[in-house]
Parts: C-alpha cells; sequence; structure tokens
C-alpha cells in the first residue's frame, strides 16, 4: 500500500522553474504526482524536471498559442489533466503615471488572460472525468490595494473574480477551484520587489522589509514557498473537497484587522 495521495493524478504547475511553482511542484511530485512544468525559463525548467521525474514544456504564457500547447501536450503525454496550478507571473513597481503601458500589457496578459485560456483548455478534461482542481496563485494584493503595482493589484483582483466564477461553473461537475492569497513569500521575485520598492520609495531595502512588506502583519516573517505548495496539495485532497470560489488565506494576519 502506498502512502502517496496523489499517484494517479496528472498536475499542470505555471512558473515553476523557482519560487513557488518550484515549491508547488516539488510537493505535488512528493505525493506522486504525473507533474508537468512550464516555465518560460528553459535551462531551470528543465532541471527542475529532470530532478522531479517531471515532463518540462516551454512556454511564453503570455501567448495564447503557448497555453494551449501547454495543456494539449499535457494531455497528449498523460491523457488528461486533473489539476492545474496557475502561478506563472512578475512585478513591476511604478506610479501610474509612469507604469510603461507595455508592462501592463504583459502583466495582464500573463497573470490574468493566461489562467483563463488555462482553465478553458484544461476544462474538457476535467468535466468529462467529473473531477478537476484548479489553483489559481493568487495575493494578499487580491483583496487589498497597495500603491505602485497597479497592473500587479489589477490582475489579482481580476483573478479573484476567475476563481469565484470558475468555481460556480464548475461545482456540478466535480470542479473545484481555489485562489490561495499569500502575503510575501520568500522568492526571487520578492527579493527583485524589494529592490524596486527600495528605489521607488527612496528607502533602504531593510527598510522595505520591516517598513512596508511585514508592517501589516501580525506574523513577522515572509511565507516560505513550500507553505504555499503544501497548502496547494492540501486543497486537492477530499478533505477540502467541500471548499470552492473563495480566497484562502495565508497571509501572516494581514486581513485580519
Amino acid at each position: 500500500m502506498t502512502d502517496k495521495l496523489m499517484q494517479d493524478k496528472v498536475v499542470v504547475v505555471t512558473g515553476a522553474a523557482s519560487g513557488i511553482g518550484l515549491a508547488t511542484a516539488e510537493c505535488f511530485a512528493v505525493e506522486g504526482a504525473k507533474v508537468v512544468i512550464s516555465d518560460i525559463n528553459a535551462e531551470g525548467g528543465m532541471t527542475a524536471a529532470e530532478r522531479l521525474n517531471a515532463l518540462f514544456i516551454q512556454g511564453d504564457l503570455s501567448q495564447r498559442a503557448d497555453c494551449k500547447a501547454l495543456i494539449a501536450g499535457a494531455v497528449e503525454e498523460f491523457g488528461t489533466v486533473h489539476i492545474l496550478v496557475n502561478n506563472a507571473g512578475f512585478q513591476h513597481i511604478d506610479p501610474v503615471e509612469a507604469f510603461p503601458e507595455d508592462t501592463w500589457d504583459k502583466m495582464i496578459a500573463l497573470m490574468l488572460t493566461a489562467p483563463f485560456l488555462l482553465t478553458r483548455y484544461a476544462w474538457p478534461s476535467m468535466k468529462a472525468q467529473n473531477w478537476g482542481r484548479i489553483i489559481n496563485i493568487d495575493s494578499v494584493h487580491g483583496v487589498r490595494a497597495s500603491p505602485f503595482k497597479s497592473a500587479y493589484i489589477s490582475a489579482k483582483h481580476g483573478l479573484l473574480g476567475l476563481t469565484r466564477t470558475t468555481a460556480l461553473e464548475g461545482g456540478p461537475y466535480g470542479i473545484t477551484v481555489h485562489a490561495i492569497c499569500p502575503a510575501y513569500v520568500r522568492t526571487p521575485l520578492v527579493e527583485n520587489q524589494i529592490t524596486d520598492q527600495a528605489r521607488t520609495r527612496g528607502i533602504s531595502e531593510a527598510e522595505v522589509v520591516e517598513g512596508v512588506m511585514l508592517k501589516p502583519a501580525a506574523i513577522k516573517r515572509l511565507v516560505e514557498p513550500e507553505e504555499v505548495g503544501g497548502l496547494a496539495v492540501f486543497l486537492c485532497r477530499d478533505e477540502a473537497s467541500a471548499m470552492s470560489g473563495s480566497p484562502v488565506m495565508i497571509d501572516l494576519g494581514w486581513t485580519a484587522g
């Protein structure tokens, strides 16, 4: 008898060459799932896939064709998709009047349009098998706003709306949809953001962490990537089958007040 709870599940994780995506792929691999890793970073993605015995499909998910190819590749290899983790993204810090238009377009395409398209392409498999789990890696900024992040926060608010709508549509077919909303997670993305915010605000990086990132949090530390990955796995288990459509906060108590 095996204790690997996901051994018959096919999981697609986007943005999985590093950070939250990589930690999530690792958590599902430990549980025995067949993991499909996607990232624009070919070297990092192939390295992760080799270590986890996973399938790597490179793609720029801001492009519709690459979204379609990712799900098609997973289905061609494994016959179906059971779990989709929409994680790929990036951040850019600028006041609204200086925010580059092309950056806005890329962020919305990658962080809102891509999750919609990937959900749409994975939906037929999930519906046919009467079982599916969609995990959207959202953010505390899906329910809260901060300055200098207009595109990021717009995308994350939209992602929560997509989560709620698809949860309503998927319920009759055994498909649940979740938006995991973490506070700042210890990832290369956040490390870059610390530098960007220090520049934008004219303060030191230490002041960014202590005075900006952790100021609203009750628990004064960064979230670890494996904490997000572990939560994603839990949301795919039978114990979480009554949960769907709401933000799942892992925000260090940020939104408690």
